[in-house]
């Protein structure tokens, strides 16, 4: 399971948080007389702001040299890219300095930031959970642009990217670049494409229109390998260690910097390229 409905799992984690933490504050704020709720409600939407907001600008510091050759990306904040241990610090710092003269509110307020945190780090490890028991890389029967048969399961051995796409789909479109650089900058990793529902043809011609040189695209004409992961959407991209096992998903489009965190903190990968290819497009 990738995602609920149209959004990823990592992204309704977040929403539980933010709405439990807002929750607990104006319920503690209404157990005190002197504490307004809405005040209370108010900051707390303020607080995960700035939080937000400051973990998002250190993200993009500590992965600066991918957003650079893809500046768009940095608005493109459903890559996941957010650096907690700089945004909580901001988000309780702004809480204490709001609360300086008004003390009546800094209880309430911190005791919603505490249920928010306790709710992201419940969601997360429910997420970890999930995929350590999810199934191994499935054996699906897939096919090579020539016609020749190819199972997903016949490319353990390494750690392994599954990224589903198609031609239609704008955001699948727009990573392919990074997935293609990250293919050559990461030897180690196997990078398997299975297109979804879609003629050889049509995928032989977006690539040769793109200058893509991708290693495993594979045609899935009936979708089999959506049903198998539970993707709801497109793109969807899955991690699999060396044994198959599913380490990491991410539903929506990846950014150079999403990506290349992921393989670090899932596999150690570091990029044998100082820097990334030129793209023919883009």
């Amino acid at each position: 399971m990738t995602g609920v409905g149209p959004f990823s799992i990592a992204v309704v984690v977040a929403l539980l948080a933010a709405l439990a933490g807002y929750a607990t504050a104006r319920l503690s704020a209404r157990r005190q007389p002197d504490a307004p709720t809405r005040a209370v409600g108010a900051l707390l939407v303020d607080a995960v702001f700035i939080g937000l907001l400051v973990a998002r600008a250190a993200y993009v510091v500590r992965w600066w040299p991918q957003y650079a050759t893809a500046p768009w990306s940095i608005a493109a904040i459903g890559d996941g890219g957010f650096a907690w241990w700089a945004g909580l610090p901001a988000a309780l710092a702004f809480v204490a300095w709001r609360t300086r003269r008004l003390q009546p509110l800094r209880r309430p307020a911190l005791l919603g930031v505490a249920a928010g945190v306790a709710v992201w780090l419940a969601g997360t490890g429910v997420v970890e959970l999930m995929h350590r028991s999810a199934p191994p890389l499935p054996a699906t029967q897939l096919t090579t642009l020539d016609g020749t048969p190819a199972r997903l399961d016949g490319f353990t051995g390494a750690p392994v990217v599954v990224n589903l796409w198609a031609t239609w789909c704008p955001p699948c479109r727009r990573e392919m670049p990074a997935l293609a650089e990250a293919q050559a900058a990461y030897p180690g990793m196997r990078f398997v494409l299975p297109n979804q529902g879609e003629a050889a043809q049509t995928v032989r011609d977006f690539l040769a229109e793109e200058g893509l040189a991708l290693d495993h695209v594979l045609l899935d004409p009936h979708s089999a390998t959506m049903r198998a992961f539970g993707s709801r959407g497109l793109p969807t991209t899955l991690f699999f260690d060396a044994d198959g096992r599913l380490v990491d998903a991410h539903m929506g489009e990846l950014t150079r910097a999403s990506l290349a965190d992921t393989l670090r903190r899932r596999f150690g990968a570091v990029a044998t390229l100082s820097s990334p290819p030129p793209e023919s497009h883009e």
